[in-house]
């Protein structure tokens, strides 16, 4: 099992972004969250099978129909036991 905490940037607020990893991300069947942060960004917190994960990054990747993703940013995390599902966070 991985973990990643992955900062995106582009046009992902307004525009489904945490709706749509949401959606992919349990799909997926991972775990973690996703949040708008105050700088425009998106933050996700993402757990799961390093290959199911790599999947789904390139998922995020692509973005929602009106969103522009222009990088992501990857940062190693510890993989949590206590996220079970995947949810939106406020």
């Amino acid at each position: 099992m991985v973990a990643f905490r992955v900062y995106v940037d582009g046009i992902v607020q307004g525009v489904g972004f945490r709706a749509f990893t949401k959606r992919l991300a349990e799909s997926y069947g991972l775990s973690g969250w996703v949040r708008n942060l105050p700088d425009g960004r998106v933050e996700i917190f993402v757990q799961g099978d390093r290959d199911v994960v790599w999947e789904f990054l390139k998922g995020v990747s692509e973005g929602p129909k009106h969103g522009r993703v222009d990088s992501l940013t990857l940062i190693k995390e510890v993989p949590k036991d206590e996220d079970l599902g995947f949810s939106i966070r406020y």
